[in-house]
C-alpha cells in the first residue's frame, strides 16, 4: 500500500517545481524587456497584464476550486468534469463575443486606439487560459503531477524561445522576412504569450474528449453556489496584488508621462519579488506541514518557531537585496532605474505578506476560512483607499506605501482576530528586536556605507554580523538535531 504522506510530499515537489521554475524562468524575461524597450513601451505590458489577471479571475469564477470539491463529493460521476468546463467554455465564449465586438470601445478607452490588435491578442490570451483551467485542474485531480508540470514548462519554453526570438533574433538575422515587422515592437511580446498559450491548449485538448459525458443543470447550480463566493475573494486577492498598476494609470499627475511611470514602477517591482519567489517556494513546503503537525501536543509551539525562522530569512533576503542594490539594479536597464528607490517598499510589503501566510494556519486549521475571505476584502478596501491617497501626492512611490499599507494592515488584523481562535505562542518580542535590526542596519548602510570606497566590504560585515547575532541567540543547531529517549 502507498505511503500516502510520501505521495503527498512527492507531487507537491513536482507541482512546485514546475511552478517556481516556471516563475523564476518568466521573471529572468525582465532584463530582455527592459533593455530592449523604452519604459513608456513596458509601461503598456505591465497595464495590460494587470488587466488580464484580474479577467482570469473572472472567467474562471471559482470553477476550478468547484471542480475539485465536487469531484470528491460525487465520486465516480464525470459529468463533474464536462459540466465545469462546458460552463468555462460558454462563458469564455460569451466573453470572446463581447471582446471581439467591443474591441475599438476598448482600445479608446485604454488610450491603445492605434494598437486595437493588442487588444485583441489579449482577448485571445484570455480566453485560451480560461478553457484550459480545468483540464489542468483534472490533471491535478487525477494525481498526473508530471503531466502537468510538463505541460506548464512547455508554455513556459515556448514563451521564453518566442520572446528571444521576435524580440533578440529577428531583428538582426531575419528582418526582411515575411513573419517579421519591426513596427510592432512590444507587441511581440503578446504575440509570444499567444503562441504559447495556443500550444497548451493543443496539448490539452485530449482531455476535452470527456465533454461527451454532457452538461447537469442542476450540479451546475451547486457547482457555481459554492464557487461564488470564491469569485469575490479571489477578485479581492487580485485588487490587493494589482490594483496598484490600474490605479497608477488614472491617479497620476496628467502633467507626467503616464505610460514611463508605470513601466518603471513594474520593472523596480520585478525586483521585490526575490522575495516573493522565496515566499512561494517556503508555501509549498509549508501548506502540507501545518496540517500533518496539526494533532502534535507541541504543533502551537512549532508553528511560533516556524513563524520566527522565516521571518530571519525574509529579513536576512531584505538586507541582502538593499545591500547589494547597486549591483541588483543591472537586472532592469538603466532608464528604469531612478524608481529603485521602491524597492526596500517592496520588499517589505512582501515580507508582510509571507508573515500573513504563516498567520492563516489559524483559519485555515480552526475551520474558520471565512475570514480568509474577510482579511483579503479588508486588504482590498485598504488598497483601494491608500492608492486614491497617496499616488496623487507620491506618484509611484505612494503605489509602493499603499501595498505595504496593505499586507501590513492585513497582517496586524489576522494575527488579534487568530488569537483569538487559535492561540499560538508568536515570539513577537524577538521577532521585533531582528526587525529593528535589520532597519537599523538597512539606514547604517543607507545614510553611511553605500557610498564609501570600502562599501561592499562594510556591508558583507553587516550581513555576517546580522546572521552571527541571530545564530548566537536561536542556537540555531539544536534545531538540526534530533531528540531521543
Amino acid at each position: 500500500m502507498d505511503n500516502p504522506i510520501k505521495k503527498l510530499v512527492s507531487q507537491t515537489a513536482v507541482y512546485g517545481l514546475s511552478s517556481i521554475v516556471g516563475r523564476f524562468l518568466n521573471y529572468l524575461l525582465t532584463p530582455l524587456y527592459t533593455y530592449s524597450f523604452i519604459p513608456q513601451e513596458y509601461g503598456v505590458v505591465v497595464e495590460l497584464y494587470t488587466y488580464t489577471s484580474f479577467l482570469a479571475v473572472i472567467l474562471t469564477y471559482g470553477m476550478e476550486t468547484a471542480f475539485f470539491r465536487f469531484s470528491e463529493s460525487h465520486k465516480g460521476d464525470k459529468k463533474v468534469f464536462s459540466t465545469a468546463t462546458i460552463s468555462i467554455l460558454i462563458s469564455t465564449f460569451i466573453f470572446l463575443l463581447i471582446g471581439i465586438f467591443s474591441q475599438h470601445n476598448i482600445a479608446d478607452f485604454l488610450g491603445y486606439s492605434q494598437n486595437t490588435n493588442y487588444i485583441i491578442w489579449f482577448i485571445l490570451i484570455i480566453a485560451i487560459d480560461a478553457l484550459t483551467a480545468i483540464p489542468f485542474a483534472k490533471l491535478r485531480q487525477q494525481n498526473k503531477a508530471l503531466k502537468f508540470a510538463l505541460i506548464r514548462l512547455i508554455n513556459i519554453g515556448v514563451n521564453i524561445f518566442l520572446n528571444v526570438f521576435f524580440i533578440v533574433w529577428a531583428p538582426k538575422y531575419f528582418s526582411t522576412y515575411w513573419f517579421y515587422n519591426s513596427t510592432i515592437g512590444v507587441g511581440y511580446i503578446f504575440i509570444a504569450n499567444l503562441m504559447a498559450s495556443f500550444v497548451t491548449l493543443v496539448l490539452l485538448l485530449p482531455e476535452f474528449t470527456f465533454l461527451k459525458n454532457g452538461f447537469s443543470s442542476s450540479l451546475w447550480r451547486q457547482m457555481m453556489k459554492y464557487a461564488f463566493p470564491l469569485l469575490i475573494a479571489g477578485l479581492a486577492g487580485m485588487i490587493n496584488e494589482t490594483m496598484d498598476r490600474v490605479l497608477l494609470k488614472f491617479l497620476l499627475p496628467s502633467n507626467s508621462n503616464i505610460m514611463e511611470q508605470m513601466g518603471i514602477y513594474g520593472a523596480c517591482y520585478k525586483i521585490s519579488i526575490i522575495m516573493t519567489i522565496f515566499i512561494q517556494t517556503y508555501r509549498y513546503a509549508a501548506e502540507p506541514f501545518f496540517f500533518n503537525e496539526h494533532k502534535k501536543s507541541d504543533a502551537k509551539n512549532t508553528y511560533a518557531q516556524t513563524m520566527k525562522y522565516f521571518f530571519i530569512v525574509c529579513m536576512f533576503i531584505f538586507l541582502l537585496t538593499t545591500f547589494y542594490l547597486d549591483i541588483v539594479k543591472l537586472f532592469i536597464g538603466e532608464s528604469y532605474r531612478q524608481g529603485l528607490n521602491i524597492v526596500p517598499i517592496l520588499l517589505l510589503a512582501n515580507l508582510a505578506l509571507g508573515v500573513f501566510f504563516n498567520l492563516s494556519v489559524w483559519y485555515k486549521l480552526s475551520g474558520q476560512t471565512k475570514y480568509g475571505a474577510y482579511l483579503t476584502i479588508l486588504g482590498a478596501a485598504i488598497t483601494i483607499a491608500a492608492n486614491l491617497i497617496l499616488i496623487p501626492i507620491l506618484g509611484y512611490t505612494g503605489a509602493a506605501w499603499a501595498t505595504l499599507i496593505c499586507y501590513f494592515g492585513m497582517t496586524i488584523a489576522s494575527y488579534f482576530i487568530g488569537q483569538k481562535y487559535y492561540t499560538i505562542p508568536y515570539d513577537l518580542k524577538k521577532m521585533g528586536i531582528y526587525f529593528g535590526l535589520g532597519l537599523l542596519l538597512y539606514f547604517i548602510d543607507f545614510y553611511f556605507v553605500s557610498n564609501t570606497i570600502y562599501g561592499h566590504f562594510v556591508k558583507f560585515i553587516l550581513l555576517v554580523f546580522y546572521l552571527f547575532l541571530v545564530l548566537k541567540t536561536e542556537n540555531v543547531s539544536t534545531i538540526f538535531i534530533k531528540k531521543t529517549n
